[in-house]
């Protein structure tokens, strides 16, 4: 089991943050791995992989690359810096850091990967600059378009994390941010599920770095002195994909008759609140203005469908009984299109 040693102010001050490296990442490791986790993913994968695919084949070496930083068991860790978390920093900000990994660290840290020698193709000075074209190609080519949409599923999510950790503690926020993740009491965060030796975090910065794709993976400061790396630095991240529906293509199948019955986009609405969501949630699942899904929120809510309830500083909305029973009932009916 590996885990984090988190002292009190570390995790008082541990903070979410939105990343476009850490986002384009995570679709690199989609577009590698080649397989879909959901339907939203399949769509993509089917618009970008042979793209992607096509490219690596004219470039054995940049392909070479990218098969040996995505490690197993581990990222090379020039591939995956921790997010800048600052302001507001921009993809080819974040990208610097890839880009300007010198040689021999980025030689050191795939050797690592590999947990052996590295092959003849990798032993060559422009390894970091060429991740970085390809980043680059991932991110201009299949996440920049939809990139303020995946943005806003984001925020959504971080506003209903943020939601629970004031109802509920830090301790129900991060039990299912990401697989074999889990506060074990005291000042022990379990990241992943397997072994390695704990890391402290006294006085370190914590981030939490939402992506849409499901991928997850934990990183940190590792500076490099004189070509190698040396002890972990002072910040710290887990990334994690959005949870539950915010993680697929962003819809529900919304059954026919329930759509007759209610409206199309009132029936949207009371089909994705099998969880509470907020109106910024639902916003940027449908993609209606905000003005109309406040407006279908109240009629559902006047018709006794939905509710509301306050948690901290945000309102969540539910269906009620009665709008779980109006649902559940339609679910073996044919979908609206």
């Amino acid at each position: 089991m590996s885990w984090w040693r988190v002292d009190a102010d570390t995790l008082a001050g541990g903070r979410f943050v939105t990343s476009p490296l850490a986002e384009t990442l995570a679709g690199l490791k989609t577009l590698h791995r080649g397989g879909a986790a959901h339907p939203g993913e399949h769509h993509w994968l089917a618009a970008h992989l042979a793209g992607y695919r096509e490219r690596l084949a004219a470039d054995p070496v940049t392909a070479a690359l990218v098969g040996a930083a995505l490690g197993r068991r581990w990222n090379a860790t020039f591939l995956t810096p921790t997010p800048l978390g600052d302001g507001d920093p921009t993809f080819a900000e974040e990208l610097e850091q890839v880009r300007g990994a010198p040689p021999a660290v980025v030689r050191a840290d795939l050797a690592e990967t590999l947990g052996g020698a590295l092959p003849e193709p990798l032993r060559r000075d422009d390894l970091a600059p060429r991740a970085a074209d390809l980043l680059e190609w991932v991110w201009t080519e299949t996440v920049l378009p939809s990139w303020p949409r995946r943005r806003r599923i984001i925020e959504a999510d971080v506003l209903a994390r943020t939601a629970r950790l004031g109802s509920h503690g830090w301790a129900a926020a991060l039990d299912d941010l990401r697989p074999g993740m889990r506060w074990l009491g005291a000042d022990r965060l379990r990241v992943t599920g397997g072994d390695g030796p704990p890391l402290e975090l006294s006085g370190a910065r914590l981030m939490f770095v939402p992506v849409t794709p499901a991928q997850s993976w934990v990183c940190w400061d590792v500076p490099a002195v004189d070509g190698r790396r040396a002890g972990p630095g002072g910040r710290y991240a887990v990334v994690y994909p959005c949870a539950g529906v915010l993680a697929d293509d962003g819809r529900h199948p919304v059954p026919t008759a329930l759509a007759a019955l209610l409206g199309s986009a009132r029936a949207e609405l009371l089909t994705l609140l099998d969880t509470p969501k907020t109106t910024t949630q639902l916003v940027a699942l449908t993609g209606r203005p905000l003005g109309a899904v406040g407006r279908h929120l109240r009629i559902l809510r006047e018709a006794r469908l939905a509710e509301r309830r306050r948690a901290g500083r945000v309102v969540l909305y539910h269906r009620t009984t009665a709008g779980r029973v109006l649902v559940d009932a339609q679910r073996s009916g044919p979908a609206a299109p």
